[in-house]
């Protein structure tokens, strides 16, 4: 009988077949002249070797548990380089904007860039160093060329205002909680007003958690909702490592995110991977199960947007709107953990793989 992971990595490695959705888009003859990638990588603990004052990296240098040396540094850049390469020879083109999770800082992040498996791409980069004990961050690479930015925002986790009861917590406990600020980007495509958020939220270590998730996403849907406000008809993309599924309620109540475009409101997002997990697809497996917790859903005014401009293009079976990006070099193909991501560390040990999260995206035209 198929293991369950194998059976999930075969349905998954059919979204991956045939041409690229952009190139498709580019070459179909279609009265669509432009078409871009939006997504978001987990890049799995991307930490250089030295330590960042007041971070708790300690694992991450060369004498601490990982022996994490310059070797074993310049082996992760090239293969999240590799990852993002794969992407542009699939799709045709680079991202023009990819939202990523788990950086140590800015430096990381210059390096991975110029990287010469993606250099050409010539991305720009947005990071704030945020306030997160182990160190970690969120931050966005984008094509200057295409992504026009405007103004960003790093946006620190608050307990207020909220409509989630706090009763639990005491007033120190909330005063000491630190995690991931969530960054956002406005800026233009072709004209066209777009902000993008990019999060980690909370992680589902320690007995709280299921409360700090959906305010993390009631803190980005407060912000989204002002932003409407303020730029009528603007576009708005979430992304992030959520620490949940699509059918988890920070996702569905919290982010209000909905399984079809149809019937969708302002005050609604439009969630491209509900459907997905519901039909057997993941992003990772965690305690056993296929999940998808890395998610990027649109508000109204890119899923049912006005006559000429920009549009979601369906990506898998002319049915999905969300893709994830699932190479055989990225999956480990024998062992325990067969059909699962190919990551950095197994069991403790270094394996030089490339993450415990495959990529997911989206692709807009007009």
């Amino acid at each position: 009988m198929m293991n369950r992971y194998f059976k999930a990595l075969v349905l998954i490695l059919l979204v991956v077949t045939g041409c690229g959705p952009a190139r498709q888009a580019a070459t179909s003859g279609s009265a669509y002249k432009s078409s871009y990638v939006i997504g978001f990588y987990n890049l799995e603990n991307l930490f250089d070797t030295y330590h960042d004052e007041g971070k708790n990296d300690y694992e991450y240098l060369p004498d601490g548990a990982n022996q994490w040396t310059e070797a074993k540094y310049a082996k992760k850049l090239s293969n999240m380089a590799q990852v993002i390469a794969a992407m542009k020879e699939d799709n045709g083109v680079w991202h023009a904007v990819l939202g990523v999770s788990e950086i140590e800082n800015r430096h990381v992040l210059e390096d991975l860039v110029a990287e010469p498996a993606i250099a050409s791409a010539g991305f720009q980069i947005v990071h704030y160093d945020g306030p997160d004990r182990r160190g970690v961050d969120v931050g966005m690479l984008y094509r200057p060329e295409v992504f026009k930015l405007i103004a960003t925002e790093s946006i620190p986790f608050t307990f207020t205002p909220s409509r989630i009861d706090w009763s639990q917590w005491t007033q120190e406990e909330m005063d000491n909680f630190k995690t991931r600020d969530v960054l956002m980007c406005r800026g233009t495509i072709e004209d066209e007003m777009f902000a993008i958020f990019v999060t980690h939220l909370p992680s589902r270590l320690g007995g709280k958690g299921a409360d700090l998730r959906p305010r993390g996403a009631e803190i980005i849907y407060q912000r989204a909702m002002e932003l409407q406000k303020e730029f009528p008809g603007i576009k708005i993309v979430v992304m992030g490592d959520m620490n949940d599924n699509p059918t988890d309620v920070s996702m569905t109540e919290f982010l209000r995110g909905k399984e079809f475009r149809e019937g969708l409101s302002d005050e609604d997002f439009f969630d491209p991977f509900l459907s997905m997990i519901k039909a057997g697809y993941a992003s990772l497996y965690y305690q056993g199960g296929n999940n998808i917790f890395d998610i990027v859903m649109v508000n109204n005014a890119l899923a049912n947007p006005a006559p000429g401009s920009f549009e979601l293009m369906p990506l898998v079976k002319q049915t999905y709107y969300g893709r994830i990006f699932v190479k055989p070099f990225m999956t480990n193909q024998s062992g325990q953990y067969k059909g699962t991501p190919f990551r950095t560390f197994s069991g403790g040990s270094f394996v030089g793989g490339y993450s415990d999260h495959y990529p997911t995206y989206i692709v807009i035209r007009k």
